[in-house]
C-alpha cells in the first residue's frame, strides 16, 4: 500500500516567496545629490551630454544572495561632475549568453546580470 505525504501549504508559501525575492535589484536616486527623472516632457525634450554605462550584478544561490549589485551613485558619479541633474534615466537588466551558460554551468550558485544606465546630463 502506498502512502501519499501530503506537503504543508507554508512551505509551498516560503519556497514561492524565496523564488519570487532572488536577483531583485533596488535603485535609489536620492543619493545621487542631484535630481533625475525618469522621463521629460515630449514637447520639451532634455538637451545635455548622452551617457550609456554598463556595470555587472552578480549573484548567487539562485539569485538569494547579492554577490555584487551595482550603485547608481557610483555608476554615474563621473558623468555628473558640474551637471545640473539626470533626465531620461533609463536602467536596464539582461542576460547575455555567456551570463546564461555560467547559470546553467554552475547550476544557479552564480547568477550574473548585465546592468545599462543611459539618460542625458542636464549642463547649467
Amino acid at each position: 500500500m502506498r502512502t501519499i505525504s501530503k506537503q504543508s501549504p507554508g512551505a509551498l508559501l516560503a519556497l514561492v516567496l524565496l523564488g519570487a525575492s532572488g536577483c531583485a535589484m533596488t535603485f535609489d536616486a536620492t543619493h545621487l545629490g542631484v535630481p533625475a527623472t525618469m522621463a521629460s516632457a515630449a514637447s520639451a525634450p532634455a538637451e545635455g551630454e548622452r551617457f550609456e554605462l554598463t556595470s555587472r550584478a552578480t549573484y548567487g544561490f539562485w539569485g538569494v544572495i547579492k554577490f555584487k549589485e551595482p550603485s547608481l551613485q557610483n555608476a554615474l558619479a563621473s558623468q555628473l561632475v558640474g551637471g545640473q541633474g539626470v533626465a531620461d534615466l533609463k536602467i536596464s537588466v539582461r542576460s547575455n549568453f555567456t551570463d546564461v551558460l555560467l547559470t546553467i554551468l554552475t547550476v544557479g550558485i552564480v547568477v550574473p546580470r548585465s546592468v545599462t544606465f543611459e539618460g542625458v546630463v542636464l549642463r547649467q
